[in-house]
């Protein structure tokens, strides 16, 4: 294995998807592309690049869909680390190594890196004030607290952190607290926490951030304002019985904060990986560049929680010199929103389009900064089949092609060269390094734009040249051109992984690529070329029509943001509003039903099975309501449902309708028509 180590070392790091549901669009732009097609690049280049990733695996959230779906939380992340791995794998993403924070390696880092910040006297014990929902009977992690941000106000925030001005927030910090399984107010009760001492590496931190000169300034400049304005130290505990021990007798029944261990994953991966290959990951973490390739929501946590500590545990493991932080993707001029149903999921994606159409469009939108781009399908289609299809597909094509049928496939020699055929030569040779300074800067739509307009040069040279009338230079151009198409493959290989390969064949290359070839015209005279494939098809506005139309169409996208608006906490006196779209609302569809048989279900003491007749048909709805409402109190009752919502589980059951109800404080009433009205009614 020592013949892999080059001069250059770079670990690369996604951050990590968290193992609970499909990846759409809005993950992939920022993190995992880029991060892709960077070190796609480095190994063309020769460096000794790996690239990372694992899914997010612990959390609330998961502990509560696992025993939803009836699983068991390990069982459930499972299945979510090979179906994102499966994703990412038909994407053209793809890891040296993709593995998971529940990992027994990632457990015993997590434990050790805690042992030595403690010892080092970076944790502290305190008793807390811990949200505490008596209807759920629970302590309610971050994630099932929702409220105000006391920073800038947006409404229906976690209490972990705003997703709208990305302040980190610290437990009891959320204003008009709810609980986010029943809408109701938590009370508070006490329990002890272990909190590391972030505050303590201020002026630590501010030294790494102002001498780093790696780091995106507009990035730097926001976080040092964050220590400018105080930090404070970190509640690490959580009371959930799903995640990393804390590894002390008197913490049983506690874990370790998601964000205390699952950046460390970024190491316990890499170590993992190059154990396999009997090879000293610490020693080669430690001689590496290091990236870490994040979204813009977390930059908080990667440019201070990291690097803290990190600091903190000795530099036992150093810390990022890179940390690339992109914008969110927006849909259609909206924000991207799986939890409202407005996205577009990756599966679905590549059910209807080639990988390397989402690839190279999401590269040409994509800044390198944290500036949002959006995804507009109309747009979409006018970039793939302008400058995909008829810029670059056309070159490649018309030169394959015009070698195919008019010269048996076998390149010519070039006749005497004149000014635009050495013009056109300086442009093969000289495009490698352009779009290398935009790669190695990490601007990688820069870099894509050179390719782009490097192809529409060579198209205009073979236009000038007109090779099919047979002149004079007609065997240079097409000497020339296929050298080009040999450049362009290359360049273009970190963006379009799957096209090249083909690409690569059709050449007749047995060489695998590389990047300094880039800048050779090393295809010869007398070479052979194979019969040309056409690379990439023209999207039909039909095609395209479709994909807008689900967006507001579809059923099975929105259904998340149906149950969360109908679940929110009841509208109190002067509170503010959310305000929902009215094409929204009108989605849904309310009508009266009669409760026709009513049982309690087993193994749980809130939930109750019903059949109920919304006009001669029945529909069953798995209902909380057992503790407001016996099953015979049910019976022969009239009440409020919406009949169009997707199927769900809920303990083993299919529940096909939602009840509608009143909460106040801890009371629950049904909604019911104040007369009598025949089932099936519609409510408006």
């Amino acid at each position: 294995m020592s013949s892999r180590f080059k001069d250059r070392k770079v670990v690369v790091t996604s951050a990590l998807p968290y193992a609970n549901g499909e990846l759409h669009l809005g993950h992939i732009v920022s993190t995992y592309l880029p991060a892709d097609i960077f070190t796609r690049y480095c190994r063309l280049k020769g460096y000794d690049a790996v690239h990372i990733c694992a899914t997010d695996d612990y959390g609330t959230p998961i502990l509560i869909r696992s025993e939803q779906e009836g699983k068991t939380p390990e069982e459930y992340v499972e299945y979510w680390n090979k179906k994102d791995l499966e994703d990412f794998t038909d994407l053209g993403i793809i890891f040296d190594y993709f593995y998971k924070t529940s990992s027994q390696e990632n457990i015993d880092l997590t434990q050790y890196v805690f042992r030595r910040l403690s010892e080092n006297g970076h944790i502290d014990r305190r008793m807390v004030l811990q949200p505490y929902c008596e209807n759920d009977r629970k302590f309610l992690p971050d994630r099932y607290v929702i409220g105000v941000c006391p920073h800038c106000g947006a409404t229906d925030q976690y209490s972990d952190g705003c997703e709208k001005c990305g302040r980190t927030l610290q437990p009891g910090e959320i204003k008009s607290p709810r609980c986010a399984i029943c809408g109701r107010t938590p009370v508070q009760k006490q329990s002890e926490h272990f909190f590391f001492k972030l505050s303590s590496f201020s002026q630590r931190l501010k030294t790494w951030l102002t001498e780093n000169k790696n780091l995106q300034n507009e990035v730097k400049n926001y976080v040092l304002r964050w220590i400018q304005d105080g930090l404070k130290d970190w509640d690490i505990t959580r009371d959930i019985p799903w995640g990393v021990p804390i590894p002390l007798p008197e913490a049983e029944g506690k874990v370790f904060y998601g964000w205390f261990d699952n950046h460390l994953c970024y190491i316990s991966s890499t170590l993992t990986y190059f154990k396999k290959k009997r090879i000293d990951g610490k020693a080669f973490w430690n001689s590496a560049e290091i990236y870490h390739y994040i979204g813009k929501d977390i930059v908080y946590h990667h440019y201070l929680f990291l690097p803290a500590m990190r600091m903190g545990a000795d530099e036992e493991y150093k810390l990022p010199d890179f940390i690339p932080a992109r914008g969110h993707l927006m849909l259609q001029g909206s924000k991207f929103s799986k939890s409202r149903g407005w996205y577009v999921s990756l599966r679905d994606f590549l059910n209807n389009f080639p990988a390397d159409y989402l690839r190279y469009y999401l590269a040409t939108i994509t800044p390198y900064s944290q500036s949002d781009v959006n995804f507009d399908w109309n747009d979409f289609h006018a970039r793939i089949n302008n400058e995909l299809v008829a810029n670059i597909g056309n070159f490649i094509h018309r030169t394959l092609n015009f070698l195919s049928s008019r010269h048996h496939g076998e390149v010519p020699a070039p006749e005497e060269y004149d000014d635009t055929d050495r013009a056109f030569e300086d442009q093969i040779l000289t495009i490698r390094e352009k779009v290398e300074k935009h790669l190695e800067s990490n601007d990688l739509d820069r870099a894509l734009k050179k390719i782009i307009d490097f192809s529409a040069a060579c198209n205009r040279y073979f236009q000038q040249r007109e090779p099919w009338k047979g002149g004079k230079g007609s065997r240079t151009c097409l000497y020339l051109s296929v050298n080009a198409v040999k450049t362009i493959a290359i360049l273009l290989d970190p963006y379009l992984s799957f096209s090249i390969e083909e690409l690569w064949r059709q050449l007749n290359q047995k060489e695998p690529r590389t990047w300094n070839s880039a800048s050779q015209i090393d295809i010869e005279p007398g070479h052979k070329v194979s019969r040309p494939k056409i690379l990439f098809r023209k999207l039909e506005e039909a095609e395209i029509q479709k994909q807008k139309d689900n967006l507001v169409k579809s059923e099975s996208r929105d259904q998340a943001s149906k149950e969360k608006l109908l679940a929110r906490h009841p509208f109190k006196k002067g509170a503010k509003l959310t305000e929902v779209p009215f094409e929204e609302f009108t989605r849904l569809d309310f009508r009266i039903g009669r409760v026709v048989e009513a049982e309690r279900l087993e193994g749980s003491n809130k939930l109750l099975k019903l059949q109920i007749d919304i006009g001669g048909e029945r529909r069953q709805s798995i209902a909380g309501v057992a503790e407001q409402y016996t099953p015979e109190e049910l019976k022969n009752r009239l009440v409020a449902v919406i009949v169009n919502l997707k199927q769900r589980k809920v303990f083993g059951e299919v529940s096909e309708v939602m009840l509608l109800a009143a909460l106040d404080k801890d009371k629950m009433s049904l909604l019911n028509p104040d007369k009598e009205v025949s089932e099936g009614s519609k409510v408006s």
